[in-house]
């Protein structure tokens, strides 16, 4: 028997495969409603959020059906197998883990770009926020695009640091949110029907850095990636 490598597995996954499996075996049939994203997040001792993430992977895979306001329900028990399930679920990076990061990195970048942007890259960020306005006016915003006045605004912050090596890391943040696990979860939360808040929002960050302010920078920033975490968490 040939050896294969051995893969990490995200924290939703094995939670997924967990599950999977005992739909597999008939601990919830066809049609039937699972325990609600707290129980099981209190009987399998992980947080809710990867519950979240593991139902998402689940619905991607067409196994379950996630009824907003009525609870997750067994879609099909056709083909399981735990072994397939392992590397099959893997349809991206943890959102919740993804905005944990830029909350860090990204309020950084704002804190840095508040010591260093000049003239250009302020009005830069001006003119991705009149986008994003201009796309959520015509309903045009999609979110992770890379013609998306959110991403251009992100791109340009991280740009105005001066730091090559932060905007890499902005970009390949991002490239995780281009992932079916992100958009399906976005998606779910209708984060674009936040979008007016969402540039709101933006329009902050650039108010504290136009003012040079540090650490109003870094606080608008996470206060921002704060309730996009709480938006994806929202039923």
């Amino acid at each position: 028997m040939p050896l294969r490598a051995i893969e990490p597995q995200r924290l939703y996954q094995q939670v997924a495969a967990q599950l999977a499996e005992l739909i597999r075996q008939g601990e919830w049939g066809l049609g039937e409603r699972l325990p609600p994203e707290r129980d099981l997040a209190g009987t399998l001792g992980v947080s809710r959020p990867v519950v979240r993430e593991a139902m998402i992977a689940l619905e991607l895979s067409n196994i379950v059906e996630i009824r907003p306001g009525a609870g997750t329900y067994v879609a099909s028990a056709n083909g399981l197998h735990s072994l397939w399930l392992q590397s099959d679920l893997d349809t991206g990076p943890s959102p919740f883990d993804l905005i944990s990061a830029r909350r860090i990195i990204e309020g950084e970048t704002a804190a840095m770009a508040a010591t260093m942007a000049g003239t250009a890259e302020l009005a830069g960020l001006e003119e991705a926020i009149a986008k994003m306005e201009r796309d959520i006016q015509a309903g045009t915003q999609v979110i992770s695009n890379q013609e998306d006045g959110d991403l251009l605004f992100h791109m340009r912050l991280a740009a105005a640091t001066r730091n090559s090596v932060m905007e890499s890391i902005v970009q390949q943040l991002w490239e995780g949110m281009r992932r079916p696990m992100f958009a399906a979860i976005s998606d779910r939360a209708q984060l674009p029907r936040n979008a007016k808040r969402a540039a709101g929002e933006h329009r902050v960050i650039l108010e504290q850095v136009r003012a040079k302010d540090p650490d109003g920078a870094r606080r608008a920033m996470q206060d921002h990636l704060d309730r996009v975490a709480s938006l994806l968490l929202s039923e």
